[in-house]
């Protein structure tokens, strides 16, 4: 190794470390996908724990017991998701075959103008419940024998809840359990990296939350002045795809464009982009630079690529969980980099 230069002695050992640390981290994803039953509500947890953390902590200053205070924010997350799930379900069955039927006649004029290109659209509309079917059909062929997909759902959510109760219950025992596991004098900086990933995805998931509920509230609104069909469920598919950043978006504005220029027609559909376009300018340059701006930043690039590596690991969950997965190590990173950077030396 001596005749090689410095430079090159350099480059070795930063691949050296780059593939190890890559070698670790695909482990990792593996073991997470063979044990994906148990992770899967561990991390759904994390993320529930993140965004109730300030209702319970309120809850304990008011002098509840924080056994009482975690089961009141669980029964509140139930009541208040289960009432949304119900609604939002509601509306997609009251409106879904219209939806289906006005993305079917918008199929059908594209192709009327487009010729083959549209066909295409207007075959897939029209057998968009036999995809949905087979699709169905091929994921349940690969859940665990004997296990279907709706069970398996089923109990990890409520593996998750119980999750979330334990977690909010026992949250003030964190710093002293990463203190008793951490090797040597570890200790503190364990905790301060552990502190920063959590408060970014606390962060993050109240933004996101706020910010998705501003989106489908302001959506629907114009839909309904407009009289566009399914403007609820519309808007229950904004509110959901606002957790998966700039791809939801673009999906659920489009399909209400769509829906639209079926229904309303040319003009209408130019009014329901109009709006779909004022609210995502209202988001990116008002709602989160100031919901948001005390939370880790990420470049949108960044952004695209945690999304498109977490569906090609787990799907729809992966787009889910990919993004504030990287905001917590892009949290560690940073506390990181204010304990172990090097001060530049200053001009005397």
């Amino acid at each position: 190794m001596q005749l090689l230069p410095d430079p090159v002695r350099r480059l070795a050992a930063w691949c050296a470390v780059i593939l190890l640390v890559t070698g670790v981290v695909y482990v990792g994803v593996l073991l997470c996908s063979q044990f994906r039953t148990a992770v899967t509500p561990v991390l759904l947890a994390l993320l529930g724990t993140a965004l109730l953390g300030p209702l319970h902590r309120r809850l304990v200053r008011a002098r509840v017991n924080r056994s009482v205070a975690a089961g009141l924010t669980c029964v509140a997350v139930v009541a208040v998701v289960g009432g949304a799930v119900y609604i939002v379900v509601a509306a997609l069955i009251d409106t879904g075959d219209q939806i289906v039927a006005s993305l079917k006649d918008a199929a059908q004029g594209v192709a009327d103008h487009f010729g083959a290109a549209g066909t295409s659209l207007d075959d897939l509309a029209t057998n968009a419940r036999g995809l949905l079917t087979k699709f169905g059909g091929t994921a349940a062929s690969n859940v665990i024998s004997g296990v279907s997909v709706v069970g398996e759902t089923i109990a990890m959510a409520v593996l998750a809840l119980f999750l979330v109760f334990f977690f909010l219950r026992d949250s003030h025992k964190a710093s002293d359990l990463i203190r008793r596991i951490a090797p040597g004098e570890s200790g503190d900086t364990l905790e301060a990296m552990a502190r920063r990933a959590y408060e970014a995805v606390e962060g993050f998931m109240r933004g996101t939350s706020f910010i998705a509920l501003i989106d489908a509230v302001c959506i629907t609104l114009g839909l309904l002045v407009l009289d566009v069909p399914g403007a609820v469920g519309l808007g229950a598919l904004v509110f959901v795809g606002a957790f998966i950043p700039y791809l939801g978006a673009f999906i659920s504005g489009a399909v209400a464009v769509l829906v639209a220029l079926a229904d309303r027609g040319f003009v209408i559909a130019l009014w329901v982009l109009g709006v779909v376009l004022a609210v995502q300018v209202l988001e990116g340059h008002v709602l989160q630079p100031v919901i948001q701006s005390r939370t880790v930043q990420m470049h949108p690039a960044m952004v695209m690529v945690a999304i498109t590596a977490g569906a090609s690991v787990a799907g729809v969950l992966g787009m889910l969980l990919a993004v504030p997965l990287t905001a917590a190590a892009f949290g560690v990173v940073h506390e990181l980099r204010a304990r172990y950077q090097v001060p530049e030396p200053s001009d005397s």
